[in-house]
C-alpha cells in the first residue's frame, strides 16, 4: 500500500552499528517515524539479541521488538575492506548511531571528531553504560547491572534486606534508547539551523539517573530514602495491590483526601473510617498501612473482583486488573483502539503495537524485521559494487 501522507523522518538515512537493546530501541523508533534504517551486524552471527531466545515463532522476542522496518547489511568492520564500504555508507547518511564495547568506535576511526571532518553533515550518537571521561568509562555495562549502579534495585521489591528486585523489563536500556532517540531529533532540528552535524553521548547510568529523581530528592541530604515497598507505593496509602474475595487482586490508587473519603463511603462502605485520626492524612495511613491493609482486605474478603471493580468505578477512585502477559496481549483497550498491525518477519506475519504518541497526520512505518543479512546484496549494488565484487567480499568474509 502506497504511503499517502509523508512522514516526519522520510528521507533521513540512520547507520546503526548496534546490539542487544538501547541503540536498536532508539534506531526503531526513528524508523518508526520514516527514516531508513541500515543495521550493520557480524557475518555469520548477527545481533547477538538475535540469539537471546526463540519464543517468536523460532525469533528472539527482544529482536522481533526492536528491529522491525530495518535492513541488515552484514559487515565484518575489522576488514579492511569493510571500512570503504562504510565510508561509501556514512557518505550519504545522516545520523551514526553505535553502541559497540567501550573505545571500540574511536578505535575503528569512528569517533565524531574523525567523522566529521569527513563528514560534517553527520549526527552521531554514541551510546554506552558510563559515557565519555570518568573512572568508569572504559567498564562494562548491561541493563540488570546499571539498574543496580543507579540506585533502582535499592527502592524496588520487597521490605526484607535480600528482597531486592530488579524490573521485569530492560529499563534502563529503554532509558538510554529513548534519549537516544529524542537526542537524534533534536540534533536533526539543530542541524536544520546550522547545516552541521552533532553529537550526542548517551549514558545508561544517565539515563536512569534522571528517572530516580522522586526517590533521589526524596532522600535529598542524607534523608531515609523511600522504603522498598513490593507493589505497593512506598509513601502513598492506599496506593496497591489488595485481595478479593475470590481469589483475585485489584490495584487501587488513592492519591488526596477527598478521594479517602469516598473510597471509606461508597467502597468499604464505612463512612466513620474516614475520621480516624490514624488514617487522617497520607502520612498517617501510610504509617499505619499495616492495620489499614488488614480493614481494606476485610472489607473485600466478601466481593468477588468484579464487584470491587464495580464500586471503585461508581466512587471513581482509580484503580486496575492485574494483567499478566497473556492478558495484555487481549487488552479490551488495546484492542478498542484498534492498537494492533501485522509486520512481516522471516518467521512470518506477527503482531506489532502501533508506537505511541499517534499522530493523525501521518501512519507509521511498520516493516519486516529483516533476516541477518538481508539486504546486503542490495545495499551494495546501490553502492556501485558488481556481482562479482559481492562474490568477493563474501568470499572474504567482509559480508
Amino acid at each position: 500500500m502506497t504511503q499517502a501522507s509523508p512522514r516526519p523522518l522520510d528521507g533521513i538515512t540512520v547507520i546503526s552499528l548496534e546490539h542487544a537493546i538501547a541503540a536498536p530501541f532508539c534506531t526503531r523508533q526513528l524508523a518508526d517515524l520514516g527514516a531508513r534504517v541500515i543495521k550493520v551486524e557480524r557475518p555469520g552471527s548477527g545481533d547477538f539479541a538475535r540469539g537471546y531466545d526463540q519464543r517468536v515463532d523460532g525469533l528472539a522476542s527482544h529482536f522481533v521488538w526492536t528491529n522491525r522496518s530495518k535492513e541488515s547489511l552484514t559487515l565484518d568492520l575489522k576488514q579492511e575492506a569493510a571500512g570503504g564500504i562504510l565510508d561509501a555508507l556514512l557518505a550519504k547518511a545522516d545520523v551514526l548511531v553505535q553502541n559497540l564495547a567501550p573505545g571500540a568506535a574511536a578505535r575503528m576511526g569512528l569517533s565524531f571528531e574523525a567523522l566529521h571532518a569527513r563528514f560534517p553533515q553527520l549526527i552521531v550518537c554514541d551510546i554506552s553504560g558510563y559515557g565519555e571521561g570518568g573512572p568508569y568509562e572504559k567498564k562494562k555495562a548491561y541493563d540488570l547491572l546499571i539498574q543496580s549502579e543507579g540506585g533502582f534495585l535499592s527502592v524496588t521489591g520487597g521490605p526484607g534486606e535480600n528482597e531486592m528486585a530488579k524490573a521485569g523489563c530492560s529499563i534502563a536500556d529503554i532509558a538510554a534508547g529513548m534519549y537516544a532517540y529524542t537526542g537524534v531529533l533534536s540534533a536533526l532540528m539543530l542541524r536544520g539551523k546550522t547545516g552541521v552535524g552533532s553529537r550526542i553521548d548517551v549514558s545508561m547510568l544517565e539515563s536512569l539517573v534522571e528517572w530516580m529523581g522522586y526517590p533521589m530528592y526524596y532522600a535529598y541530604d542524607g534523608a531515609p530514602p523511600p522504603p522498598r515497598a513490593g507493589a505497593a507505593h512506598s509513601t502513598i496509602y492506599p496506593y496497591g495491590p489488595f485481595p478479593t474475595g475470590d481469589g483475585g487482586t485489584i490495584m487501587l490508587g488513592l492519591q488526596n483526601e477527598r478521594e479517602w473519603a469516598v473510597f471509606c463511603e461508597k467502597v468499604l462502605l464505612d463512612p466513620a473510617l474516614a475520621s480516624d485520626e490514624r488514617f487522617s492524612a497520607n502520612f498517617k495511613r501510610s504509617e499505619n498501612r499495616d492495620v489499614l491493609r488488614q480493614i481494606i482486605i476485610d472489607g473485600f474478603a466478601s466481593l468477588p473482583l468484579g464487584e470491587v471493580v464495580a464500586r471503585l468505578e461508581q466512587a471513581q477512585i482509580a484503580n486496575a486488573r492485574v494483567n499478566d502477559m497473556h492478558g495484555v496481549w487481549q487488552h479490551p483497550q488495546l484492542q478498542a483502539r484498534d492498537g494492533w498491525r501485522e509486520v512481516d518477519s522471516p518467521a512470518g506475519k506477527l503482531p506489532a503495537l502501533l508506537p505511541p504518541g499517534r499522530n493523525g497526520a501521518f501512519t507509521p512505518r511498520m516493516d519486516a524485521v529483516p533476516a541477518l543479512g538481508q539486504h546486503t546484496q542490495g545495499i551494495l549494488a546501490e553502492l556501485g559494487f558488481s556481482a562479482g565484487e559481492q562474490a568477493d567480499l563474501a568470499a572474504g568474509g567482509v559480508v
